[in-house]
């Protein structure tokens, strides 16, 4: 898999301007100050950008899942789902289409590993769950995949917002002693029989008027090349959080954002954003 750290072009959806101008033009010079090659994605219809975009395995080779989450078939959230197609047309981008169900925000890579939240073996329903783990290590060429719970009250189900690697062996996952004790323990036994070591972070999103609401979780994170951009929130946690960063990423500069005007829609900056290593493309 190539991994964040080596991607080095940064997409983010053409609704992002249109919709939150403020926090855009915010983390557009952020971005550009950092001297990261910037794009805006074209004809999207949401800013939620990983989770529709497809997914790098290797310099050429792009897998295009089916985008088609159960939170929006709705009649009136159809209309938000883009064309990847089309925008991965418009950009010169061919990829090789499964029939899979998975959103990018529910895919948490490390070179050989990735893990996902259990919620996409529901969506598929069409494969058994050995079959879906061999076809899903097959199309990612790694070399395991691990499965953690889905968080109660998380109707997307994505992993994006529970865990990211930060090794091979080790994650980074939220502080979750203030979660339901289920939770916890099938959370921690998925953890651990995964053979990974963890890292707590800070997370507090207690203070969130929705359960819709992302402030306060701070795994929702950026990593390019030599570079995290963290999400901050205007709450206690925000030092203590950002301190921890520099010490656990040392060698990548680490530049930190307010995100409250997203987060307040439901996502922070893995899910707004789509990276990948554009140099090495045929």
């Amino acid at each position: 898999m190539v991994l964040d750290e080596e991607t080095n072009a940064l997409f983010i959806a053409d609704t992002l301007p249109k919709k939150f101008p403020e926090f855009h033009n915010a983390f557009e010079n952020l971005i550009k100050d950092c001297k990261v090659l910037f794009s805006l994605l074209p004809e999207t219809n949401d800013i939620w950008a990983v989770d529709y975009m497809p997914v790098q395995v290797r310099a050429d080779k792009f897998i295009r899942f089916n985008y088609k989450p159960d939170y929006l078939q709705g009649k009136k959230w159809m209309q938000t789902i883009s064309n990847a197609d089309r925008i991965c047309e418009n950009l010169g981008i061919k990829t090789l289409k499964s029939d899979i169900i998975l959103d990018g925000g529910n895919l948490i890579k490390s070179r050989n590993k990735v893990i996902m939240c259990d919620k996409v073996i529901r969506e598929n329903p069409h494969y058994s769950k050995k079959e879906l783990i061999k076809v899903l290590i097959e199309l990612l060429e790694i070399d395991e995949l691990f499965f953690v719970p889905q968080q109660p009250k998380d109707f997307t189900g994505h992993a994006d917002g529970m865990i990211r690697f930060l090794d091979e062996d080790t994650v980074l996952i939220n502080n979750y002693t203030r979660e339901n004790l289920v939770f916890q323990r099938a959370f921690g036994i998925a953890i651990h029989n995964a053979g990974l070591d963890c890292i707590e972070i800070p997370y507090n999103p207690y203070t969130n008027t929705s359960n819709e609401q992302a402030r306060g979780c701070y795994i929702n994170f950026l990593q390019m090349e030599g570079l995290i951009v963290l999400p901050v929130f205007d709450i206690e946690e925000d030092e203590k959080t950002t301190r921890i960063f520099e010490d656990l990423f040392k060698g990548h500069l680490i530049k930190t954002i307010n995100s409250n005007e997203i987060a307040n829609q439901g996502g922070v900056l893995n899910c707004i954003t789509w990276n990948i290593c554009q140099n090495k493309l045929e």
